[in-house]
């Protein structure tokens, strides 16, 4: 009996070696978090070999009860029996994968078994299966939360159905064998039980623990990352988004890009990651354009075309804003084996964070332009020089011209209204935000007789939504800086064309042009100049790529025969509703 102890101790530690190197394969870790059939497939196949390795493994025992030993057990005269780690494994199966897997797992051993002995003791089927199924259905009761019974319940298991073994070794084979063996098989295949599923439970609560210290460090990071992203998606804000993540994980290189160029790069790889450069890995440009999450586990699956590259696996997942893909994140380890699944949903949590906090900035970001929008309304509306320049002409029409007064007067209430109107929305329809044009030329003519010119050139069909001072802001802009020491020929056309699902609006003059040295920077910031500010042209254009996107930005070409100002908004209609 000691001997036979020995034997099957050595045969335990091959299975539990097994069972070591499993639980650090990353499909199995995966498999046992999932409750599919797919995965219940695949768990009946893994542990349906570790039966066939323990039959194969098992000592074999004569009819007169002598111990042979074999390095793989094929075939078994009808008279002789073995001992061996069969039901450690089913029983480990049934904890696991459930009773499913169990009874599938226990019917496959008994199967394997059967025909091992040639054909006899069908015993072993049932038995085999009845342990699975009673394994399986007391591992799910025993179950808590993410982890499987605890050790003395799985020893206790393990105890129970090597006891369900041996009734039907008892009955089917005789009480000499069984003497021989239920102390042995009893005692080593709770053991096994009881440190197989210890070893996975160790491994679950381990990455649970990390994933404990791993919120903590992620409420951390994001506290430090939300300055950065409320500014919006640029090479500054990216890179210390990139250094903040590097920090708090333990990821080797992390990166950010837009949907054509990397905007930063911290870490293993940046060397040839060079901010404002194009995207030139093969799976960022496979999220950018799908939208969806890719995880890579090799240097191939990465594909970036620089043989030196150090990066071997990598995470990278897309920025989305209003289900629109902005851009992508970035990790990537230089060991591949280090891409785990606790990095993964690490960085599948930090992507929807940082999309919500990009959406949170360009949400702030448009209700500050919409606040400053409304603040130059309003000081339009006050203004002191616009507002006496209109209130004096009135009064000196009102000696000489009343109805032109009365005019003029109806002209100044009209564009305070359409003023109004206009803070309040995003989008307004192209007839009003052309009625507040035609308020503002109105009042100017007055002052200026047949001093400007203004034209329209609308398509019949353009009922649409456009926002609200785009025109205006753009007719104001050539009024005030255009047409300078000029008192004729002025003029100033306005275009709406559409195509099937792009509205192309167009202000030109044929004024005197702006300074070259000026061009690249108006709408891109605010210029401060004895004439103005550049403010209003810098505030429409981030509207307008807050609400449309970067393709939506103002185009301006300009000469010393005038300036053309475009942009490009997405086709609606005038009935739509935001």
């Amino acid at each position: 009996m000691f001997t036979l102890f020995i034997l099957l101790l050595q045969r335990l530690g091959i299975i539990l070696a097994l069972a070591f190197i499993l639980v650090n394969v990353r499909f199995f870790r995966r498999l046992i978090n999932q409750n599919t059939w797919q995965a219940k497939f695949a768990l009946i196949i893994i542990f349906a070999i570790f039966t066939v390795i323990s039959n194969l493994t098992g000592v074999e025992i004569t009819h007169d009860s002598a111990l042979i030993q074999s390095t793989f057990l094929t075939t078994l005269p009808q008279s002789d029996s073995i001992a061996n780690t069969r039901t450690l494994t089913i029983t480990v199966a049934g904890i696991i994968g459930g009773p499913i897997v169990g009874t599938a797992v226990g019917f496959l051993g008994g199967l394997h078994r059967v025909i091992q002995g040639s054909l006899s003791d069908f015993f072993y089927i049932p038995s085999s299966m009845l342990v699975g199924l009673f394994s399986g259905v007391a591992g799910r009761y025993f179950k808590r939360n993410d982890t499987y019974a605890g050790p003395w319940i799985t020893a206790l298991l393990g105890i129970c159905s090597e006891g369900i073994q041996m009734i039907f070794i008892g009955i089917f084979s005789g009480l000499a064998l069984l003497k021989l063996i239920f102390i042995p098989m009893m005692g080593l295949n709770s053991i096994g039980a009881f440190v197989f599923v210890s070893i996975i439970n160790a491994y679950i609560t381990n990455e649970q623990q990390l994933k404990a210290v791993q919120t903590h460090d992620v409420l951390n990071l994001t506290d430090k990352t939300l300055p950065y992203f409320r500014q919006g998606l640029n090479v500054q804000s990216a890179a210390k988004v990139c250094q903040i993540i590097k920090q708090y994980t333990n990821f080797d290189a992390v990166g950010i890009t837009d949907r054509v160029n990397v905007l930063a790069h911290v870490g293993a790889g940046q060397d040839h990651h060079l901010p404002n450069q194009t995207v030139m890995t093969d799976l960022s440009k496979h999220v950018i354009t799908s939208g969806t999450a890719r995880f890579a586990y090799h240097k191939a699956e990465i594909g970036c075309p620089n043989a030196n590259c150090p990066l071997e696996s990598a995470i990278v997942l897309p920025l989305k804003v209003n289900d629109r893909t902005i851009g992508a994140l970035k990790m990537y380890f230089v060991e591949a084996e280090r891409l785990t699944p606790v990095e993964e949903s690490l960085a599948l949590g930090l992507a929807s964070i940082f999309s919500s906090q990009l959406a949170l900035g360009i949400a702030e970001e448009q209700s500050k332009l919409a606040s400053d929008a409304k603040i130059k309304a309003l000081q339009a509306q006050i203004n002191p020089h616009f507002f006496f320049n209109a209130i004096n002409t009135i009064s000196a029409l009102m000696r000489t011209n009343v109805e032109q007064a009365r005019t003029a007067l109806l002209q100044l209430s009209t564009f305070f209204r359409s003023t109004l109107q206009g803070v309040r929305e995003t989008e307004i329809p192209l007839q009003q935000e052309c009625e507040h044009v035609n308020s503002y030329i109105a009042l100017e003519q007055t002052r200026f007789p047949d001093k400007y010119r203004v034209t329209y050139d609308i398509a019949p069909d353009a009922q649409i939504k456009v926002p609200p001072f785009c025109l205006q802001v753009l007719v104001e802009n050539a009024v005030k800086h255009a047409f300078t020491g000029r008192s004729s020929n002025n003029q100033i056309n306005i275009s709406v064309q559409q195509s099937a699902d792009t509205v192309l609006l167009e202000v030109s003059d044929n004024g005197n042009g702006i300074a070259p040295a000026l061009l690249p920077q108006l709408g891109e910031v605010a210029i401060d100049s004895k004439s103005g500010t550049g403010t209003a042209l810098f505030n429409l254009n981030q509207r307008l790529i807050g609400l449309y996107g970067p393709a939506s930005q103002l185009q301006i070409q300009s000469t010393t025969a005038g300036t053309t100002i475009k942009m490009a908004i997405p086709r609606r209609s005038a009935n739509h509703t935001k």
